[in-house]
C-alpha cells in the first residue's frame, strides 16, 4: 500500500497528494504524520519552485475522523490545547516553504482539510464540491487558523457568516466570493493546477520567492499563532456535552439538540 500522503518531484514542480480516499484524506495520525514527511521532502527538493497540493477520491480532506480522536494523544502532550495543536502542525508545516502553494482540491474540502486549502496560496477547486468549515454545527470552536485565514480570503462579512452559520458552498459560490482562484470540472482540477504551477515556475524564482514573503510580511501573517490561540478555545469545546452531541448527530445523520454544556 502507498504512504497515506505522497511528494513527487518533477523538474521545478512538486505535487503533495493525500492518499487516503476510502477515509475521506481525513486527519488520523497516519495521515498527519505522512503529511508532515511530505512536507519536509518539498522543504528539501533544491530544484522546486511551486507546489500542489490535492488529493485523491471525491474528497479533498474531510477534515477530522470524527470516528477516530480530535486531538493527537498519541504524542504524549499534557495539555489540552497541545493536543489540539497538534492535530493542525503538520498541515500548518506548508507555510515553511518559501514557495508558491497551489491547492488542488479535487473534491469536497471542509474542516481541518478546508484550514489547509486556505494556508495555499492559490485555490484551483472541483466545482462540484463543496467547501466551508462546518465547526459550529458540531459543537466545536474552529482550528487550523480558519478564523484568521478565511476574512483574510473573502472579507470579514463573508466570513463572519460562513464560520457563524457552518454553512458549505459549492464551488461556483466559492469561485464568487474569492474562496477559490478557478472553479472547474472535477477531471480539469489538476491539469489547470498544473498549468498555473507551470506559469509561477517559469518566473524568476527569487523574484516569486520573495513577493510571496512580501505579501505575507504585509498582512502579518501570523497564521501559527492564530492556529495555537485557537486550539486553546477548541480544546475547551471538546470537552463540552455539546461537542460530543454534535459529533454523535453527524455520525447518525440527525440534527443536533445543543444544550451550551
Amino acid at each position: 500500500m502507498l504512504p497515506a500522503v505522497t511528494y513527487t518531484g518533477q523538474g521545478h514542480l512538486g505535487v503533495i497528494t493525500l492518499n487516503r480516499p476510502d477515509n475521506r484524506n481525513s486527519m488520523t495520525p497516519e495521515l498527519l504524520d505522512a503529511f508532515a514527511a511530505a512536507s519536509e521532502a518539498a522543504r528539501n527538493d533544491s530544484e522546486l519552485r511551486c507546489l500542489i497540493v490535492t488529493g485523491t477520491g471525491a474528497c479533498f480532506s474531510s477534515g477530522a475522523d470524527f470516528k477516530a480522536t480530535l486531538q493527537r494523544a498519541d504524542l504524549g502532550m499534557s495539555e489540552p490545547h497541545e493536543r489540539s495543536y497538534a492535530m493542525y502542525a503538520p498541515f500548518l508545516s506548508l507555510l515553511d516553504l518559501a514557495v508558491p502553494i497551489i491547492g488542488a482540491l479535487n473534491g469536497h474540502t471542509v474542516g481541518g482539510g478546508f484550514g489547509l486549502a486556505l494556508i495555499c496560496d492559490l485555490r484551483v477547486g472541483n466545482r462540484a464540491a463543496k467547501y466551508g468549515a462546518n465547526f459550529v454545527r458540531l459543537g466545536l470552536a474552529p482550528g487550523m487558523a480558519i478564523s484568521y485565514t478565511l476574512p483574510r480570503i473573502v472579507g470579514l462579512s463573508r466570513a463572519n457568516e460562513l464560520l457563524l452559520t457552518g454553512r458549505l458552498v459549492e464551488g461556483d459560490e466559492a469561485l464568487a466570493i474569492g474562496l477559490l482562484d478557478r472553479a472547474v470540472a472535477a477531471d480539469e482540477v489538476l491539469p489547470v493546477a498544473t498549468e498555473l504551477a507551470t506559469t509561477i515556475a517559469a518566473n524568476a524564482p527569487f523574484a516569486v520567492r520573495e513577493t510571496k514573503a512580501a505579501i505575507r510580511r504585509g498582512l502579518a501573517l501570523d497564521i501559527r499563532a492564530a492556529a495555537r490561540a485557537e486550539a486553546v478555545t477548541q480544546a475547551e469545546s471538546i470537552a463540552m456535552d455539546d461537542a460530543r452531541e454534535g459529533i454523535a448527530a453527524l455520525l447518525a445523520k440527525r440534527a443536533p439538540k445543543f444544550t451550551g454544556r
